[in-house]
């Protein structure tokens, strides 16, 4: 019964979704067989989900503790320029922080594929998990009334191994961070599949950091960790359950 509920799972909306960012490749007519081609599976939706929830944590970071992100290094190494050359209101001890806990998370997971703990397929879920678990601990801190650069390191520890995991599998336009080199391919690029990923892909942030902005500047910090620690729990039990990267076998055309 389990595996009839995981089934009805998997051809549900997120294999709508997927099909929408990653539409399946039939085989010809003729082929000798009828099984659609879905070298992602179900992933590119839970990616999607995932660039929602950095958007989330990098509201918490920049706007609740001391201007920092977690999520964007790009923009974090740019505010640590900016407190380098005397910037105040900025903190280059949290953007060290952040940047090297980020790659120490990104480290770790690279170390774990290296190490035959398995690929980026078979870690999907695993590291999901572990940074649910990073952010729950984010989430405890906040409520306790601990250090916020605890909570810098830990925020940025979690989105280190979610990028070192989303790198590994490398799904076509679905980063989950980094939307500058997206905007780029969608005005330099004829209109097409990628176009659809890659406005998914910045509305999903732009989304993301719109509600953790309003969250946290309206009730505070542990609300929007809180919405990204159900979002992470999510994306890792359906990624355990095997939902995440891989072929997605479908029904092929309907026949005459």
């Amino acid at each position: 019964m389990g595996s009839d509920h995981a089934g009805n799972d998997r051809g549900g909306i997120l294999r709508a979704f997927a099909d929408r960012l990653f539409p399946p490749v039939f085989p010809p007519a003729g082929g000798g067989g009828g099984a659609a081609a879905r070298p992602h599976g179900l992933v590119p939706p839970l990616l999607v989900v995932l660039t929602f929830v950095s958007g989330l944590v990098d509201a918490v970071s920049y706007l609740g503790l001391d201007h920092v992100f977690v999520a964007n290094m790009t923009g974090n190494v740019a505010l640590l320029g900016f407190a380098l050359a005397g910037d105040r209101e900025l903190s280059g001890a949290a953007s060290v922080l952040a940047l090297a806990a980020f790659l120490l998370g990104a480290w770790a997971a690279g170390r774990l594929r290296r190490s035959g703990a398995g690929g980026g397929k078979g870690l999907f879920g695993p590291l999901v998990a572990v940074q649910a678990v990073l952010v729950a601990g984010a989430f405890a801190v906040s409520v306790t009334g601990g250090g916020q650069l605890l909570l810098v390191g830990l925020l940025a520890l979690g989105m280190g191994l979610q990028n070192a995991v989303v790198h590994r599998l490398s799904v076509p336009d679905l980063t989950t961070t980094v939307v500058t080199r997206t905007l780029t391919g969608l005005a330099v690029d004829p209109w097409g599949p990628a176009s659809v990923r890659r406005v998914v892909s910045v509305v999903a942030l732009l989304c993301g950091a719109l509600c953790g902005g309003l969250l946290t500047l309206n009730h505070g910090s542990r609300w929007a960790l809180l919405a990204a620690l159900v979002l992470l729990a999510w994306v890792a039990a359906l990624g355990l359950r095997g939902a995440g990267p891989g072929p997605e076998p479908g029904p092929g055309p309907a026949g005459p």
